[in-house]
């Protein structure tokens, strides 16, 4: 009984650790919302406030891994919720670890089916391994580039 009670104990710690990683990580239904409602404030406040909201605002505009980057077609970030140093560079020709040009296939989605998904490789910004990505794109209808949000696989 008392072997029992260990198995049903372990278990269950297993179980809510387990349970806490996932809480720690975003979904992909919850990376397009997010990308969704990212446009929508773009449409509503215009690009130069939102850009600063989604650099600044983290109650807002960061949930569990999930965070709002924005980038003009040309591959200028315009706002990173995670690392507010890279506004301003242009990152059309970074690469992830396989070699992929995941910016620019980005902007490439942007233009010609204006949202969509883009997987690639990339550190978590929590765990800071490299770990596989997808972020949903979103073209914006009041500035031309888009807005992004990644959610690790």
């Amino acid at each position: 009984m008392k072997v029992f009670r260990s198995l049903i104990a372990l278990t269950l710690v297993g179980f809510v650790s387990v349970n806490a990683l996932s809480q720690e990580r975003g979904t992909k239904d919850e990376a397009k919302a997010m990308a969704e409602q990212a446009a929508a404030h773009v449409k509503k406040v215009g690009p130069d406030q939102a850009f600063k909201d989604f650099s600044t605002d983290k109650a807002t505009w960061t949930k569990k891994d999930l965070y709002v980057f924005a980038n003009d077609i040309n591959g200028n970030t315009k706002a990173h919720g995670a690392n507010d140093k890279l506004v301003g560079k242009n990152m059309m020709e970074l690469k992830d670890q396989n070699g992929k040009l995941f910016i620019k296939e980005m902007s490439e989605l942007a233009k010609s089916k204006g949202s969509g998904w883009v997987e690639y490789d990339w550190a978590h910004p929590q765990t800071k391994k490299v770990d596989g990505k997808a972020t949903y794109v979103m073209k914006l209808s009041n500035f031309d580039g888009y807005v992004g949000v990644g959610v690790y696989r």
